[in-house]
């Protein structure tokens, strides 16, 4: 089965980043589970990442997860993570290479907390706000303190027509979330993700793709590694108002429909 494989768009601007090795995933993927794996296998032996606990990171299919044992917990202490033959772990599996070190942390956190509290009938606050980065991250990196306090605030008019210009040379968006990477593939307006602000040097727009990720992903995994974490962290972001990233987003009316950039409720 295709799983959707052949509906990724990769005109799509948030999937630039990983278009390169995406299409050779994408053509493995169309010829079956096997030859999928097989590429992502090819490219971990490459590449040479490892996960949460030093393993060297290699995908095996779902079925071969031992019962019983924890997706998280697997992956942190063998290297291998489960996968499944359709897009929502195609996109996992892309921010493996894209993030490595922001996918190792997560591993490293969750694991932990799975060590120290089991397995249980929910996953906690800490776990909770790990996953939620994992699945609905947007990485906004941001060399202006007045934007990040924008999209906190949720001033849309601020953030996407008054500062239209400031995205790619003070701001930018970068979707992590594999669960908002496989939504995007049938985009609809109001899909929002959970931005994670990210202070950049104002040089870091001067950079060429690979090092920009570089940095965000050293930067985002010191902090993931670093203390405490919530999902009061995150703010959230319609990811279709981003500029250039949606083609009626160019009329400033796109802003105005409240049931998608909702007033700001956030105490202070």
């Amino acid at each position: 089965m295709s799983e959707g494989f052949a509906d990724i768009d990769w005109a799509r601007p948030w999937l630039a980043s990983i278009e390169p090795r995406g299409r050779r995933w994408q053509a493995a993927a169309l010829a079956g589970y096997g030859e999928y794996l097989a590429a992502l296998n090819d490219d971990a032996a490459a590449a040479a990442h490892v996960t949460g606990r030093g393993k060297p990171l290699a995908f095996i299919a779902q079925e071969a997860l031992p019962a019983g044992a924890s997706y998280e917990g697997h992956i942190a202490e063998t290297g291998r993570v489960p996968t499944r033959h359709n897009l929502h772990d195609f996109f996992n599996g892309a921010m493996w290479f894209a993030y490595p070190r922001i996918k190792a942390a997560l591993n490293a956190r969750q694991a932990e907390q799975i060590d120290a509290l089991g397995i249980g009938p929910t996953r906690g606050g800490v776990r909770d706000a790990l996953t939620l980065f994992d699945e609905n991250a947007v990485l906004f990196a941001c060399a202006d303190a007045s934007l990040a306090d924008a999209l906190r605030s949720f001033d849309w008019r601020t953030l996407f027509t008054d500062e239209r210009a400031a995205w790619g040379t003070r701001c930018e968006a970068r979707i992590f979330g594999h669960a908002l990477l496989e939504k995007l593939v049938a985009p609809y307006k109001a899909c929002t993700g959970h931005a994670w602000i990210v202070d950049v040097p104002a040089d870091y727009f001067e950079l060429d793709d690979a090092a920009r990720r570089a940095l965000l992903d050293e930067r985002v995994a010191q902090r993931l590694n670093a203390g405490p974490l919530d999902s009061r962290a995150f703010a959230p972001l319609p990811v279709l108002g981003v500029p250039g990233w949606w083609e009626a987003n160019a009329s400033p009316d796109f802003y105005d429909d409240v049931c998608v950039f909702r007033p700001g409720r956030r105490s202070r």
